[in-house]
C-alpha cells in the first residue's frame, strides 16, 4: 500500500513537472517572439512606413473612378404599347418581353455600338504624361491657363491641355494601334503612326488626310511640343472596353427593374454615355415594335387589291343574275342559311390569313400552325353540313343563295381587313415600346471604390505582415548565439561574466564622450551595469590566476568586433581602483588601437621593445586613471608573429608580472591570425570575448579549438553586449536576474 501510495505520488510530480514545463516553454514562445520583435522593431516600423508610403503614393496616382447609374422598366407583357381598343391585334404584332432578354439586347453590339457611334467613342486621345506621377499632378490643376512644365519637359502635358478629336479615320491595320499627335504651335500639329513615322501635318479646324489617314481636330490647347497619344479603336474593341464598364441587373426577382450603371474615370463623360445608352436602347425597342406593325401593314396592304376585286367581281355576278331571272327574294328558312355560311366561310378566310402570318415566321410542324389548321378544318367539316342543306334548296334558290354567300363574304372581308389597316397605322404611329426609362443617368459626387482610410489601413496592415516575415526570415537565418547559457552547454566552456548592452559606451563609441579617462565606461560611469558585471568578473580572475604561474592575462576573441578591447581596458580601470599595479599591453600589432583612448602616442611600445631594443620605462606610459599603465603596440611592423615569437616579448611580459600585480594582454582575434595561440603560451589564464548576437556556436567552438592546439587551455568566456530588455521578454523573470545580479538597480 506504501509503495502505491509513492507511485501515485511520483505520478502526480512527473504531471506537475510536465505541465510546469509546458508552460513555460509556451511562455518561452511568446516571450521569444516578442524579444524577436522587440530586436527589429526598426526594420517592422521602416517596411511598415514603406507600404504605408506606397498606399499613399497610390492614393495621389491613382485615377478616381466614378459611377453613374439609372433605371429602366421592362413591362413582361405583348403588344407593346397597344391600346385597349386594338387588342384584337395582339397576336399579330406583340410578342413576350423578358427582362432575361433584354439584358442581353442592353449589353448588345446592337445598343452598344449605335452609343459608341454617336458619341465617337471610338475615338481615344489623351495627353502624354510624365511616367507615373505625371497624370496625378495634371489631375490636379486648377484654373482655365496651362500648367507650366517643370524642368524644361514640355512634351509631357502637366494640366489644363484641351483637344476635341471629331473624326479619325485610318487603314484598318492601324486601328487600335496609338499614334503619336504633336502640337506644332499656331494651330498646326503633326501626327506620326505607332512605327514613329511621320504620317501627316495638319491644321486646327481643317480636315487633313494622307496615305488612308484621315483627322479632323475642332479644338487643341496645348504647349508647344506637346504630345498626345491617340487610338482609333475597331467597334469590336470599343465594345468591349465599353462593355466591362458597363452593368446592367435586374432589381429584384420578377420585378421588371433593371438597374445600370458606368464607371469611368471621366465625371462629366460617363453620365452622357448611360443616357445615350438608355435613349439607343429605347429607341430600338420602340423601332422594333414599329418594324412588327409596318410588316404585318405592307401584308395587309398587298391582299387589299385582290379582296377588293373579288368583291367587286362577286357584286356583279350577283347583280346580273338577278336582272337575268327578275327580282328575286330568299325566304326566311334561306337567309338564315345564307347567314350561317357566311359566317363560316369569314372564319375560314380569317384562319388562313392568320396561317399565311404565321408561315412567315414557323413551319407547318409549329403547334401554332397546327392549331390553326385545326380550326379551319372542324369549320369546313361545318360547311359540309350547310351545304347539304342547301342541296334540299330549288335550283334557282341554291344559285342566288351561293351568288349572296360569294358578295357577303368578299364584302365583309374586305371592311374587316380595311380596319385592320387603319388599325395598324394608328398602332404604328403611337408605338412606346415595352420599356422605358424612370431614372437618367445620375454621378455619384465622390469616386466610388476602396475609401482612402481604408487603403491607408490596409497598407500598414500589409506593412505589418510583410514586416513580420521578415523578421521570421531573419531569425530563421540567424543561427548565433544568443544567451550565455548555450556557451555553456554546447562549447562546455563557463561563462564567467555576462556584460549587458551599455547605451553610455554606445554614446562613448559614437564619439560623444569627453576624452582621456572619461572615454573609459569604468571611469566615466562607474555604475554602469556593464562595470558592475566587470566587478564580478575580478573575483573570477583572482581565483583563475591563483593556480598559474604568472600572474598575466590573455584576452582574446574569435573575430572582429567583439569588444575585447572594451573589456581589457575597462577591466584594468575595475582592477586599478582597488589599488592594484595594473598594466595592459595592447598584443594587437596590427590594428591594436587602445593608446587611442587613453590619449596616447602608439610609437614607443610593443614593436619598438622588441626590435629597437627599448628599455621597460621607455615603453611603460601612464595614464590618467590611478595604479594604471598601458603598453602600446608601437610601429605596427610588417611580421607582428614573428615579433611576438621573439624571446625580447616573453622577456618583457616576466617584467610586467613582476612589478604590476596583474598583467591584462589584449591580443588579435585567434580565427584572424595565429597571435593569440603564440601569446596564450606566455600568459597564466586565457578568457574568451563572445559578443551577443554575432557567433554561431560551430565559431566558438572552431576558436577554442584553435588555442587548443596551440596548447593553450581556455579557461572560460566574457559574454558581452547582452540585450537584458530583450532577455527580459524571452525569458520573464530569469530575465531581470543579469541586472538584478551585477546592476546597482533593482528591477
Amino acid at each position: 500500500m506504501e509503495n502505491e501510495n509513492l507511485s501515485i505520488a511520483s505520478l502526480q510530480a512527473n504531471q506537475i513537472r510536465s505541465s510546469s514545463s509546458d508552460g513555460e516553454d509556451e511562455q518561452f514562445v511568446i516571450g521569444e517572439s516578442f524579444a524577436a520583435l522587440l530586436e527589429y522593431r526598426w526594420l517592422v516600423a521602416a517596411i511598415t512606413a514603406v507600404c504605408i508610403s506606397i498606399g499613399a503614393g497610390y492614393l495621389f496616382v491613382a485615377k478616381p473612378i466614378y459611377k453613374a447609374d439609372g433605371l429602366l422598366q421592362v413591362e413582361e407583357r405583348g403588344g407593346g404599347g397597344i391600346s385597349s381598343a386594338l387588342k384584337d391585334l395582339e397576336p399579330i404584332v406583340g410578342d413576350s418581353t423578358t427582362v432575361a432578354a433584354e439584358l442581353e439586347i442592353l449589353n448588345s453590339r446592337l445598343v452598344l455600338g449605335r452609343a459608341i457611334e454617336r458619341l465617337s467613342l471610338n475615338i481615344h486621345i489623351e495627353p502624354k504624361y510624365f511616367p507615373l506621377f505625371g497624370s496625378a499632378v495634371a489631375r490636379r490643376h486648377r484654373g482655365d491657363g496651362l500648367n507650366s512644365a517643370p524642368l524644361g519637359l514640355d512634351k509631357y502635358a502637366w494640366g489644363g491641355e484641351r483637344v476635341q478629336v471629331d473624326s479619325l479615320d485610318v487603314p484598318r491595320r492601324v486601328e487600335d494601334k496609338a499614334l503619336v499627335l504633336e502640337f506644332v504651335g499656331d494651330g498646326a500639329y503633326k501626327l506620326f503612326d505607332s512605327e514613329g513615322e511621320f504620317v501627316l501635318r495638319g491644321n486646327v479646324g481643317q480636315r487633313s488626310s494622307a496615305s488612308g489617314y484621315s483627322i479632323y481636330i475642332s479644338k487643341l490647347i496645348a504647349r508647344p511640343g506637346t504630345e498626345f497619344k491617340v487610338v482609333r479603336r475597331s467597334t469590336e474593341t470599343a465594345v468591349d472596353l465599353l462593355r466591362r464598364e458597363f452593368i446592367a441587373k435586374e432589381r429584384g426577382k420578377k420585378s421588371g427593374i433593371i438597374e445600370v450603371a458606368l464607371n469611368g474615370p471621366e465625371k462629366e463623360k460617363i453620365g452622357l454615355i448611360l443616357d445615350e445608352i438608355l435613349k439607343t436602347y429605347v429607341r430600338q425597342n420602340v423601332d422594333k415594335r414599329s418594324a412588327e406593325a409596318e410588316k404585318t401593314l405592307k401584308f395587309l396592304e398587298n391582299q387589299l387589291p385582290n379582296l377588293k376585286k373579288e368583291m367587286e367581281t362577286a357584286e356583279a355576278t350577283y347583280n346580273s343574275y338577278r336582272q337575268s331571272r327578275g327580282s328575286l327574294d330568299l325566304n326566311i328558312e334561306t337567309q338564315g342559311v345564307l347567314q350561317s355560311l357566311v359566317e363560316v366561310d369569314n372564319q375560314i378566310v380569317a384562319l388562313k390569313q392568320e396561317r399565311d402570318e404565321l408561315r412567315q415566321s414557323f413551319t407547318d410542324a409549329h403547334p401554332r400552325i397546327q392549331s390553326v389548321d385545326q380550326r379551319i378544318e372542324r369549320l369546313r367539316e361545318r360547311r359540309k353540313m350547310f351545304d347539304s342543306e342547301v342541296g334540299k334548296l330549288p335550283d334557282t334558290q341554291q344559285k342566288i343563295l351561293r351568288l349572296a354567300r360569294d358578295v357577303e363574304v368578299a364584302t365583309t372581308l374586305y371592311t374587316n381587313l380595311v380596319n385592320t389597316a387603319q388599325q395598324l397605322k394608328v398602332s404604328k404611329a403611337g408605338t412606346v415600346g415595352d420599356v422605358r426609362v424612370i431614372d437618367f443617368a445620375a454621378v455619384s459626387a465622390r469616386p466610388v471604390g476602396m475609401d482612402s482610410y481604408a487603403v491607408i489601413f490596409i497598407s500598414a496592415v500589409l506593412g505589418g505582415i510583410i514586416s513580420l516575415g521578415a523578421v521570421w526570415v531573419l531569425r530563421s537565418l540567424r543561427v548565433v548565439i544568443e544567451d550565455p547559457e548555450t556557451i555553456e552547454s554546447q562549447v562546455g566552456l563557463p561563462v564567467y561574466a555576462t556584460i549587458p548592452h551599455s547605451s553610455e559606451e554606445l554614446s562613448i563609441a559614437r564619439g560623444r564622450g569627453s576624452k582621456g579617462a572619461q572615454s573609459i565606461l569604468a571611469i566615466r560611469s562607474p555604475g554602469d551595469d556593464a562595470i558592475e558585471s566587470l566587478r564580478a568578473l575580478r573575483t573570477t580572475i583572482h581565483f583563475a590566476l591563483m593556480d598559474a604561474t604568472n600572474n598575466s592575462l590573455l584576452i582574446t576573441g574569435s573575430s572582429p568586433g567583439l569588444g575585447k578591447s572594451f573589456v581589457s581596458k575597462n577591466l584594468g580601470a575595475v582592477l586599478a581602483s582597488l589599488g592594484q599595479r595594473i598594466v595592459i599591453v595592447d598584443a594587437d600589432l596590427r590594428k591594436g588601437h587602445i593608446n587611442k583612448e587613453f590619449e596616447l602616442s602608439r610609437e614607443g611600445g610593443v614593436s619598438e621593445f622588441i626590435v629597437a631594443h627599448r628599455t621597460l620605462e621607455d615603453v611603460l606610459k601612464p595614464t590618467s586613471v590611478q595604479n594604471l599603465w598601458v603598453v602600446t603596440t608601437g610601429q605596427i611592423p610588417p611580421n607582428p608573429s614573428e615579433l611576438l615569437m621573439h624571446d625580447r616579448f616573453k622577456a618583457m611580459l616576466r617584467e610586467l608580472e613582476e612589478k604590476f600585480d596583474t598583467v591584462i594582454v589584449d591580443a588579435p582575434p585567434i580565427l584572424a591570425v595565429s597571435d593569440a595561440a603564440i601569446i596564450g603560451r606566455l600568459t597564466g589564464a586565457t578568457l574568451m570575448v563572445a559578443r551577443s548576437g554575432k557567433h554561431p556556436v560551430a565559431e566558438l567552438k572552431q576558436a577554442v579549438k584553435r588555442m587548443n592546439q596551440a596548447g593553450v587551455t581556455v579557461k572560460g568566456f566574457v559574454f558581452n553586449d547582452l540585450d537584458t530588455q530583450r532577455q527580459k521578454y524571452k525569458y520573464g523573470y530569469k530575465g531581470y536576474v543579469y541586472r538584478y545580479s551585477y546592476g546597482s538597480k533593482v528591477e
